[in-house]
């Protein structure tokens, strides 16, 4: 009895639940990866988070060697590439961890069709996320949430599945089909702050939950200048490590707790994004569907992506995300409200640019940040809610500078009184401190005052339109 596991956003071999009851279940299991065109020229394409997924494969092939087994790749599209395998293989069942994404359910229906059409058929399960059916976890009147915190306290009384150890060894795969190479897939980028692959992700995740990045989560996880972080949301978008197993890993705390909430909040995108598949285009609140009048500019849209609007926190954001693919979630709220309440540019633009450019992109997490920072998306607010001020943010989450003078070298000489609003530096204070505003960093491109005001109003068009 033979069986494939497919794997795609699991590449891990810890707690890896459609491995383990593949292996219960069939004699001789395949592991496989679809090296499908869609996801590097799709609509998400990216090519940092397409090389450090080939580090990640490269890293499980070798995995999967050392137990007996090797990775098989194939780089046609699954709905013909994994049921021909099947009938080559004479594989009764493919196994494979569930999506959420409109694009991972279609080409899942499209597959699961041609294997029936076969005699195989396609099992779908666990691993993806903390809960293991995110369209089970319904309300009261068993309706899908759309607010996260009653999700949360749902969430919290779910039962966990156990907990599974990585196979010691598997069943040598059969001596074809011969596997075609992994090609390069663009480049990292040029300070990319995590290695690929299960083993890093598992140093990590152990770190943290021993206490480094955890202790003192609670009330400083937003903090920027020293960040306490996971530093495991690219680790998890590819499943080089389980969110089940690092929930199991956090011990009783107020730290753990704010960590355990993350991890639900990642559930819970993921649970809007099944149940309202058209949010992957359009806003969540229909009454604002094609309402609110965008700000179109080109130019304007280029220096916030390249960090030049002249308010130092955004400017290091989006600089960080350029250099290393990463950004801090607390740095993404702030560069998104700029983008959408002052600047008034679609969110749409700022969601796109982030799956480009981030190693972590993930289309349910960035979306539903992006719609709950332009306020159109769940847990609606007034737009005034999520508006935020720069400059107040930089003083409070970075009040010493050092996120931003990390990564906007050219206010590295400053001064404190200065650093979040450096166009108020006096001439002298400019010179001695090289840093001319106009010249060395540039005069801010907006009054967020103004913009603050005008924002306001265009929501209120749109909603009264």
């Amino acid at each position: 009895m033979t069986a494939i596991v497919w794997f795609r956003r699991d590449l891990r071999l810890h707690d890896n639940p459609t491995l383990t009851r593949a292996l219960a279940e069939h004699e001789l299991v395949v592991p496989v990866f679809c090296l499908d065109e869609r996801l590097i020229t799709g609509r998400h394409r990216s090519a940092p988070r397409a090389a450090f997924m080939r580090g990640c494969l490269v890293e499980l092939d070798r995995n999967l060697r050392a137990a007996g087994s090797r990775l098989v790749f194939v780089d046609r599209p699954p709905e013909r590439a994994i049921p021909d395998l099947a009938r080559q293989l004479a594989a009764e069942a493919v196994y494979a961890a569930a999506d959420v994404s409109p694009f991972a359910r279609r080409r899942d229906r499209a597959v699961a069709h041609a294997l029936a059409a076969g005699g195989s058929s396609l099992t779908l399960g666990p691993g993806t996320f903390v809960a293991d059916d995110l369209a089970a976890v319904t309300s009261g009147s068993g309706t899908p949430y759309t607010v996260f915190t009653p999700f949360y306290r749902r969430w919290l009384t779910l039962p966990r599945r156990a907990v599974h150890p990585a196979p010691r060894s598997l069943p040598a795969p059969p001596p074809t089909p011969a596997s075609g190479p992994l090609p390069e897939l663009g480049d990292l980028p040029p300070q990319a702050p995590f290695a690929p692959g299960e083993h890093a992700a598992r140093e990590r995740m152990l770190a943290f939950a021993a206490g480094e990045g955890l202790d003192g989560y609670h009330e400083h996880h937003d903090d920027l200048g020293q960040p306490h972080a996971s530093g495991l949301s690219a680790y998890l978008h590819f499943g080089c490590v389980s969110a089940r197993e690092l929930e199991s890993l956090l011990p009783d705390s107020d730290d753990a707790e704010a960590a355990r909430r993350q991890l639900c909040w990642r559930d819970f995108y993921a649970h809007v994004l099944l149940h309202h598949p058209g949010n992957a285009r359009a806003e969540q609140q229909p009454q604002l569907r094609g309402r609110i009048e965008w700000n179109r500019s080109m130019p304007l849209f280029d220096t916030w992506r390249e960090g030049r609007t002249g308010y130092p926190l955004v400017d290091a954001a989006m600089r960080e995300l350029l250099h290393t693919g990463h950004m801090h979630n607390r740095a993404r709220l702030v560069v998104g409200s700029f983008l959408v309440k002052d600047m008034g540019i679609d969110w749409r633009w700022g969601e796109r640019w982030f799956m480009r450019t981030l190693l972590d992109g993930d289309e349910a997490n960035n979306n539903g940040n992006w719609q709950w920072i332009a306020s159109v998306g769940v847990d609606p607010q007034p737009p005034s809610r999520r508006m935020f001020n720069p400059t107040l943010q930089q003083l409070k989450f970075d009040p010493e500078g050092h996120y931003v003078r990390r990564h906007v070298p050219e206010l590295r000489s400053v001064p404190d009184a200065y650093l979040a609003e450096p166009w108020t530096m006096p001439a002298d204070v400019q010179r001695h401190a090289g840093c001319i505003i106009g010249a060395d960093y540039p005069v801010p491109v907006l009054d967020h005052a103004q913009a603050r005001r005008e924002a306001i109003a265009r929501y209120e068009r749109a909603r009264s339109g």
